[in-house]
């Protein structure tokens, strides 16, 4: 997570200062994915906290409760998978350069490993009902 932040850090950075020869329309769809990612960022955390069994208090993360309607029937990752994938794909299309491009490539292959390991780590939490979901 801390290469892949780092990496969709300087990826955003190095977009005030790169930009390839520009498509409108990928340039839209560039926007698009970015205010897609703020529903996927956002959500969770209104989802976690009614629906997690979460202690007052408590970070939206602490879960008690396995959350698989909402956001979560569409997606297991939203925040950590889903939005950081967008936004990623976002800065890509916004820039349509190949630094943004190789940076892009990279930080999202590292966020879906990190998934996966997410994933092992909801399995100890959450038992057979995280396998079925």
């Amino acid at each position: 997570s801390c290469i892949a932040g780092t990496l969709t850090v300087v990826q955003i950075v190095l977009a005030f200062f790169f930009h390839g020869p520009r498509s409108e329309a990928l340039e839209w769809a560039g926007w698009i994915c970015l205010w897609t990612s703020s529903i996927f960022g956002v959500l969770p955390i209104l989802t976690l906290r009614r629906k997690g069994g979460v202690a007052r208090g408590e970070s939206y993360v602490q879960t008690t409760r396995l959350v698989d309607s909402g956001l979560y029937a569409i997606v297991r990752h939203p925040q950590n998978g889903t939005a950081w994938l967008l936004i990623n794909l976002g800065v890509m299309l916004i820039t349509q350069h190949w630094s943004s491009v190789i940076l892009g490539l990279t930080s999202m292959a590292l966020v879906y490993a990190d998934s996966l390991k997410a994933d092992q780590g909801c399995i100890e939490k959450f038992g057979d009902a995280y396998v079925a979901y």
